[in-house]
């Protein structure tokens, strides 16, 4: 579950969809590499502001949900999470390596898209088209504990 992130000047829930083949599209991620593709990842949550929100794998992809901070761009979270697990799954299991005589674990390529806590593209487009027009619009979203309080 994401949460809020507090730091010095701002308050952000930044969440990224994120999804990244294998190279060649081989089916790589058996249970073994899935496991370690996750320990991997605990390992960069630990030493970065990026938490894995969920992973979920298929036998020729990832998918990642992924929260960070705005001081790291979606290329930054990306690069870094497709180089530590490349590395550390070449390592650990080298008949991946072998599958993929490049010496590359991921595609150069990956999709991404921004995941909201709050609303979907429509519900912020009609707040914002409606912005000092009615009572009706004067909140966006409900508040729920003192916390949340600080944000507005």
């Amino acid at each position: 579950m994401s949460e809020y992130i507090h730091k010095s000047h701002n308050v952000s829930v930044l969440m990224y969809h994120f999804v990244c083949p294998a190279k060649y599209r081989r089916a790589i991620f058996s249970e073994e590499v899935t496991k370690t593709l996750v320990e991997v990842c605990g390992g960069i949550s630990e030493r970065f502001e990026m938490y894995f929100v969920e992973i979920g794998t298929d036998k020729n992809h990832v998918h990642f949900l992924i929260q960070s901070v705005p001081k790291y761009s979606p290329t930054k979270i990306i690069t870094t999470v497709k180089s530590i697990t490349a590395r550390e799954i070449f390592s650990k299991h080298p008949e991946v390596k072998k599958q993929l005589w490049g010496g590359e674990l991921w595609t150069d390529g990956y999709f991404v898209n921004t995941v909201s806590k709050f609303g979907s593209e429509e519900v912020i487009k009609r707040y914002l088209q409606n912005q000092g027009k009615t009572e009706e619009y004067k909140q966006l979203y409900k508040v729920e504990t003192i916390e949340q309080l600080t944000l507005f």
